[in-house]
């Protein structure tokens, strides 16, 4: 029998198959125990995200303040957001009922872009029984007076907020734009990041022409995005010492293989779900344990890291030299050569 369990964050974890923060399917709290029976090794839940927490905080400010209605005393008083499908509270709740609900890990999500005072909410998160915490910082900086060093300081000021708030594992979702992706990870993890999440899809807004507004555009991901990902988590396995996550692009078997074979510890997948259901758990865990015993693995961790920069026969193929080769050896379809 293949073995295909891996750890993540400490956790072990019976597939590197695990369901990321998807909100469609990880906010309705019922589907949780239809990907555990699919087979998902862990779930991630949809985010919280800072914008939500801080209306919630204005607006009990406001109504405390200003409504001689309301008793001061009433603190859980938290008028109705709705733009945010679930209330902080709610998503606490919402952890406790998952916990109680099936046997995986869940891990928590948290999306920020400022310090703020994620440690006190953090805090709550691991009162409420979440096995770690994936803190997604979703950042575009637009402040021309603002250099680089202050952006990623910001980073991990975050970072070190939360790990030193709780004692869960806290993995780092975040963007390839970093002038140096290395250092910053090695920055992450010295400021207490057990996990790194790699990487963030940056949704960018399309503008109808019919009704001349600036609108929220999303596509979801294909099997071509595994290529940056998995080139940044060849380069840093084993170099820094966290765990590594791959996101963007996981839609089959052979895209969880490579990802382990350049060292990741688990792949996220959402968008493959939400093309085909939760059921393309089980197709995807059948593929991978095929593939396996046809090439002869007792497990999947013998591949783990087997193609990561530190262990391939050309390192340099996934820096400048691959960049040299993909240049020199493309041809284009409609034929170059034939003319």
């Amino acid at each position: 029998m293949v073995d295909i369990s891996t750890t993540y964050l400490g956790l072990e974890l019976r597939s590197p198959l695990v369901v990321g923060a998807a909100a469609p399917l990880t906010e309705d709290i019922d589907n949780l125990k239809r990907m555990e029976d699919a087979g998902a090794a862990a779930v991630v839940l949809h985010s919280l995200f800072e914008e939500q927490l801080l209306e919630e905080r204005y607006a009990l400010y406001h109504h405390l303040t200003h409504s001689k209605e309301i008793d001061p005393q009433a603190t859980s008083y938290v008028p109705r957001q709705e733009i945010f499908h679930v209330s902080s509270e709610a998503y606490l709740e919402e952890i406790r009922q998952a916990k109680k609900m099936v046997d995986i890990p869940i891990i928590a999500s948290l999306n920020s872009s400022t310090v703020g005072s994620w440690g006190d909410y953090a805090h709550r998160v691991e009162q409420a029984g979440a096995d770690g915490l994936e803190l997604n910082i979703y950042y575009v900086p637009t402040d021309m007076a603002m250099t680089g060093e202050q952006v990623e300081q910001t980073y991990i000021d975050i970072v070190r907020t939360v790990t030193s708030a709780i004692n869960i594992p806290v993995a780092v979702k975040l963007s390839p734009f970093f002038s140096n992706m290395a250092n910053m990870a090695q920055r992450l993890s010295d400021a207490g990041a057990d996990g790194l999440v790699l990487f963030n899809r940056f949704y960018q807004p399309d503008i109808d022409l019919e009704t001349l507004a600036v609108e929220p555009n999303l596509f979801l991901s294909t099997s071509r995005e595994i290529r940056l990902p998995m080139r940044w988590i060849a380069i840093l396995y084993q170099t820094i010492p966290v765990d590594f996550a791959a996101t963007s692009g996981i839609h089959n078997a052979h895209d969880v293989i490579k990802m382990i074979m350049v060292g990741a510890n688990v792949t996220m997948l959402v968008s493959v779900l939400l093309n085909h259901g939760i059921e393309q758990l089980q197709k995807i865990e059948k593929d991978i344990v095929e593939w396996l015993e046809v090439k002869g693995y007792n497990s999947i961790a013998q591949l783990k890291g087997s193609m990561s920069q530190i262990n391939c026969p050309d390192p340099g193929i996934f820096e400048r030299v691959q960049y040299l080769k993909a240049i020199q050896t493309y041809q284009p379809d409609w034929g170059l050569a034939r003319n």
